[in-house]
Parts: C-alpha cells; structure tokens; sequence
C-alpha cells in the first residue's frame, strides 16, 4: 500500500482539494487497493473543520465530493505515509522543521506538489485562495488536477501498480 499524505496551512482549502482530486483519480484508475490517501495542515486552526465552502464548490462544480476533516500534521505521519506533498514552499519548510526535530531522515518522503507539474524552470507553489475569490480556488483545482495526474502516471511508473 502506497500512502499519500497532502499538506497546506490549514486543511481547509488547498490539501482537502488535492485530497479529493487524487481520490477520484485513485478510483478511476481502480487503484484503491494500491494507494491510500489523506491531507493535513501545518496548523491546527481549523481542526475538526470541513473543507472551506469555496473548495467544496469547485470540487463538486467538476463531480467531487469532499468527504475529510481538517486535522493537523503529526509527527506520526513520517512514519506512516510515503510521500507527503506540501501546497508551497512555507508548507514545505514547516514540514521539514518537523522533520528535523525527528531522530530520523524522512526528507526523501517530502515533495512540492507543482513539482508534478512537468513544465521547465524553477518550482512554483500552489497559491493560497483562502483570501481571495472563487477564482483563486478554480484555479487551484486547475493546478491541483494537473499536477495530481502527473503524480498518479510517476507513482504508477515508479511502482509498477
């Protein structure tokens, strides 16, 4: 079992969309049996919380449902999940200063997810459209889909499923 976790600041906008895409990917591609998957934030404001209304709309605009609730990343989930994909850079950082108040490497496991984006030049973050419109969340799921196809096609690659 391959086991994905998703990362952003709160787990209300972007990671719980992310979560979703790739869950609907997941089970198009009858992978269910194959890979798990989940989302966290580095903060734990909204523990507990649905996803933010405007992600709920966007995915449910494009034929996802959104099922999870906000939690916060635990250091527990180093040992637990194979790839841990963070939103930005600042998600990234938070989660590797995680990592290194650990006794062990799990940097191997921590991904920027426009690194699946597959276009030349440098790595760009998934922008957070918690302060702006609906817009900023449409955009996001364009990002997200994307980048979660790309992931899908490496882990199928990398993993022979």
């Amino acid at each position: 079992m391959i086991k994905v976790l998703f990362v952003c600041l709160g787990n209300i906008c972007r990671s719980p969309l992310a979560e979703g895409i790739f869950i609907d990917l997941v089970v198009k591609n009858q992978l269910t049996e194959q890979i798990q998957v989940d989302s966290a934030g580095t903060g734990g404001w909204h523990v507990g919380d649905k996803p933010d209304p405007r992600s709920q709309k966007v995915a449910h605009d494009n034929g996802i449902e959104l099922t999870s609730r906000a939690r916060k990343l635990q250091q527990t989930d180093f040992d637990e999940f194979d790839y841990i994909i963070g939103m930005d850079r600042t998600n990234v950082r938070n989660i590797n200063d995680l990592v290194n108040n650990s006794s062990k490497s799990y940097k191997t496991k921590v991904h920027m997810m426009r690194e699946f984006e597959q276009k030349t030049g440098r790595v760009r973050d998934v922008e957070d459209p918690y302060y702006g419109g609906d817009y900023g969340f449409e955009e996001a799921f364009r990002i997200l889909k994307h980048c979660n196809q790309n992931f899908l096609d490496f882990l199928i690659k990398e993993h022979n499923l």
